[in-house]
C-alpha cells in the first residue's frame, strides 16, 4: 500500500478498526459483515466498505470479513510490530495523566523520555520513565532515536519547542496546547484541544445535534 495514497479520514479510522477487530477476535468471533462491524464501531457500513476497498479485496461477497486475517492486515498497515518511542514534553497535571496512561497496552508506542524545566523533577524517574532537562532535548532525542513528541506545555513556549523538536529530527507531534504550530510539511502534527472538544460537545447537547 506504500504506492497508494490513502485518504486522511480513512487513515484516522484504521486504529479504531484495529482495536475493535482485536476485541472481536479475543471474544472468539472469526467472521463479521460490514453491517455488524458498523454496529460495533459506530461507523456506517458504506464508509467501512469504502475504507477497506482502499486496500484491495479484504472481504468476500456473501461471506464478510475474516476477523483474524483483517486484524493481521491492519497490524501490518499500522506497523504494530515496531514499538515507537515517544517523548513527553511537560510534566504538569496533563503530562502526569498521559504518563500514567499505558500507551503500549493499546498501541505500538511508549513514552521513553520526559522533558521538564522544573528542577524538582529533572533527573528523577516518574512511572518508570526518566525525566531530563529541556536543555538536553536535542541530545536525548537523537540518542534515543525518538520520532514522536507529545507536547503538554504552556502555549507561549509551544512554538519554540516545536521548532527545536523539528530540528532534532522528530517526525510527528501530538499537540495538546491550544496553539496551532508553525512547522514544515515534513513534520506531522495532530492537535488535541480538550477545551474545544468539550465546547463542541456542549454545543451539540444544547442544540440537540446527533452524531
Amino acid at each position: 500500500m506504500a504506492d497508494q495514497k490513502i485518504p486522511r479520514a480513512t487513515a484516522k479510522r484504521l486504529p479504531i478498526y484495529y482495536r475493535y477487530l482485536k476485541l472481536l477476535l479475543d471474544d472468539g468471533i472469526n467472521r463479521i459483515s460490514s453491517v455488524d462491524l458498523a454496529e460495533i464501531v459506530k461507523i456506517d457500513a458504506a464508509t467501512i466498505r469504502r475504507d477497506f476497498s482502499c486496500f484491495g479485496a479484504l472481504g468476500k461477497r456473501g461471506y464478510g470479513y475474516d476477523v483474524e486475517a483483517l486484524l493481521e492486515f491492519f497490524a501490518g498497515e499500522l506497523n504494530q510490530d515496531n514499538l515507537a518511542s515517544a517523548a513527553l514534553i511537560g510534566l504538569g497535571n496533563l503530562g502526569h495523566a498521559l504518563l500514567n496512561f499505558k500507551f503500549q497496552k493499546t498501541s505500538n508506542a511508549r513514552i521513553s523520555a520526559v522533558f521538564e524545566v522544573n528542577p524538582d523533577l529533572i533527573n528523577t524517574i516518574q512511572d518508570g520513565v526518566p525525566v531530563f532537562s529541556m536543555d538536553d532535548l536535542e541530545e536525548q532525542i537523537a540518542e534515543q532515536r525518538i520520532d514522536v513528541a507529545i507536547m503538554t506545555v504552556p502555549a507561549d513556549v509551544a512554538q519554540d519547542i516545536a521548532a527545536r523538536l523539528e530540528k532534532s529530527g522528530v517526525k510527528g507531534i501530538l499537540n495538546f496546547t491550544p496553539l496551532r504550530l508553525n512547522v514544515s510539511r515534513a513534520i506531522h502534527v495532530q492537535n488535541v484541544d480538550l477545551t474545544n472538544e468539550l465546547q463542541t460537545l456542549l454545543y451539540f447537547i444544547d442544540n440537540d445535534i446527533k452524531n
